[in-house]
């Protein structure tokens, strides 16, 4: 074997060393189904104090929890999943104009599993609340936040 051609062999084992053992798996975007969707207001110490800003002024605001089922068909843990939907109050009017993106579930497990995360709603919108086209979607390895 010439210089040229142990080269060209070492440069192709060292590729394949690259990109099959050194590079990290690919994380897919997993969906996830949220239903049994609902809502009741945060206990006082959760949400003592709560503010939303307006125009550079603090505004008062009202906490939520919303609670319901995530359904994981992935078979593997799902982290970081963002949760998307719609939130309107008793006139029709949307809550979070310009906001699908209403927070996130840390960890959904294979199967089917309780969830609750944390609105501020503006304490000026009228309830009840009306929750639509509630989903997640999520990353089935750990992210670098």
């Amino acid at each position: 074997m010439t210089f040229r051609g142990f080269t060209i062999a070492l440069a192709t084992v060292l590729l394949w060393v690259l990109t099959t053992l050194v590079t990290p798996p690919a994380l897919a975007l997993v969906q996830i189904k949220l239903y049994d969707i609902s809502y009741h207001e945060c206990s006082t110490e959760v949400g003592q104090g709560t503010v939303t800003s307006g125009g550079g002024t603090a505004r008062a605001a009202n906490c939520f929890i919303v609670t319901g089922k995530a359904e994981n068909n992935s078979g593997k843990p799902v982290v970081n999943a963002d949760v998307f939907g719609r939130v309107y109050d008793a006139n029709n009017d949307s809550v979070m104009q310009n906001r699908n993106r209403l927070g996130s579930i840390d960890e959904i497990p294979p199967g089917i599993s309780d969830f609750e995360m944390r609105i501020s709603v503006p304490a000026t919108q009228p309830t009840p609340l009306h929750l639509e086209q509630f989903k997640a979607a999520g990353f089935s390895g750990t992210v670098r936040r």
